[in-house]
């Protein structure tokens, strides 16, 4: 899954020689969002890996940017505990366009799904629910 969001770039941070054959920079978004006239505001740690820990060199902290990235994650086990590890591993950095209208904390991905108040098939009541094909509700192949 590929994401998009636009904001303000906080942090640039060294690259880090993880081992003899992976290395990353990390940078660190601010994310201000309005939602009924108040402002929230998020900090997005993200990073960059291998041939792509260059590609935030042109871009000055301060600067409005664009980052498109994927949501990575891993699971593994030490002293008989499972632990997990999410990280947003950005694959292209750009200038925010400042014509687009694109206001800073713009997340972007899939369009959000239709949702209507049709009863559910198989519950028998009303309510929301995802309906995907509204012609063929009962699609499932089993």
């Amino acid at each position: 899954m590929s994401l998009e969001v636009t904001g303000k770039l906080l942090v640039k941070y060294d690259t880090q020689q993880v081992s003899e054959r992976f290395k990353k920079r990390e940078f660190v978004m601010e994310l201000a969002e309005e939602i009924n006239g108040n402002t929230y505001t998020n900090y997005a740690k993200m990073q960059l890996v291998q041939n792509k820990c260059e590609i935030i060199d042109r871009f000055n902290e301060g600067d409005q940017i664009k980052v498109s990235f994927n949501i990575k994650g891993n699971r593994w086990e030490k002293d008989g505990r499972v632990n997990f590890i999410t990280n947003l591993d950005a694959w292209r950095v750009e200038a925010a366009s400042a014509g687009a209208g694109a206001p800073a904390g713009n997340y972007n991905a899939a369009p959000a799904p239709s949702y209507n108040n049709a009863p559910a098939p198989n519950n028998g009541g009303g309510g929301n629910y995802f309906n995907p094909s509204p012609e063929n509700v009962d699609d499932l192949p089993f």
